[in-house]
């Protein structure tokens, strides 16, 4: 079996996320504790009792969905369910995706965790200083939502699976590409709940900013074949996965394509680490015929196995 890893994205994120696992795991506990040493404040205690609009801000959720996913994969090697080498691929929603890579060893914990938290702290930023909004757009092909999107000067940032696209950009340019999607018979468009325009030129000054970040740290070659949401494929060198890093911050999120290439590389099973199960929704929408499990919390762990 050559199994998938898959790592959840911001929106997953829910108060008490990764609490069983703190309590109940020894390399999970360890992870959570280094994590607070090396983000100098408390990551632990808004996982683990919220407020929930605190855990929802940007600069907090990305490395809180990060430390989690890495949690559950730890404690899986510490019960001995997920052997060195089990794993063949990995690939991660938007932020997910360095998820992945420090799964794959392009980071060690730390550094990718360094790595996340300023990609979320300059993302909230340009959030704050831009006038961004988000909406799903439901049952419609690419072509149609691509010219909806040119049509009101507005961006494609997710193609999560057939059928579900989100689109980006201004605020009043989101309400008015949801309500002529609504008045042209478009099954669904509705406006998300989000603090920003991701993944759309709106996060341009996060971009520039995570790029001469990016420019300090050391990148090493994935250990198995990581996916970049950029392109759909893997990516193997580091100054391709720097660079796709960098742009995946303005650029759409190819997520569908990622699976995809997951499957055509030789992944037979995936294995979402993550809260809410909306990655192996994805999958399912994908392909009903690909075998896929999600673990968030310690119970998952023994209840599902490997």
């Amino acid at each position: 079996m050559s199994l998938a890893l898959l790592f959840a994205g911001q929106g997953a994120q829910k108060v008490g996320m990764g609490k069983s696992l703190y309590d109940n795991s020894a390399a999970a506990r360890a992870l959570y504790d280094e994590a607070n040493a090396v983000l100098g404040w408390d990551l632990k205690a808004i996982s683990f009792e919220g407020p929930d609009a605190d855990l929802t801000q940007t600069k907090v959720c990305q490395p809180a969905l990060f430390v989690h996913g890495l949690a559950l994969l730890a404690a899986l090697k510490e019960q001995g369910r997920l052997a060195e080498g089990d794993a063949k691929f990995a690939l991660g929603l938007s932020l997910g995706e360095i998820t992945a890579l420090t799964a794959a060893g392009v980071f060690d914990f730390a550094t990718g965790l360094r790595v996340v938290a300023e990609r979320g702290r300059l993302m909230q930023i340009a959030c704050e200083q831009s006038a961004g909004g988000m909406a799903a757009i439901v049952g419609e092909t690419r072509e149609t939502v691509a010219k909806l999107c040119a049509e009101f000067d507005v961006e494609t940032a997710n193609f999560n699976c057939p059928g579900q696209i989100i689109i980006s950009g201004e605020k009043q340019k989101i309400v008015d590409a949801v309500a002529a999607a609504k008045a042209r018979g478009i099954k669904k468009a509705m406006e998300l709940n989000v603090a920003g325009a991701y993944h759309s030129r709106l996060m341009a000054p996060a971009r520039d900013a995570f790029a001469k970040f990016l420019e300090t740290v050391a990148f090493a070659a994935p250990r198995f074949m990581v996916f970049t949401n950029t392109t759909g494929k893997a990516v193997s060198e580091p100054a391709d996965i720097r660079a796709a890093l960098v742009k995946q911050v303005v650029s759409s999120v190819l997520w569908e394509d990622c699976l995809r290439s997951a499957q055509a590389a030789g992944a037979t099973s995936f294995l979402e680490l993550g809260p809410g199960g909306v990655l192996a929704g994805h999958v399912r929408r994908t392909n009903k015929e690909w075998p896929v499990k999600s673990m968030a919390e310690f119970a998952d762990l023994s209840a599902q196995g490997q």
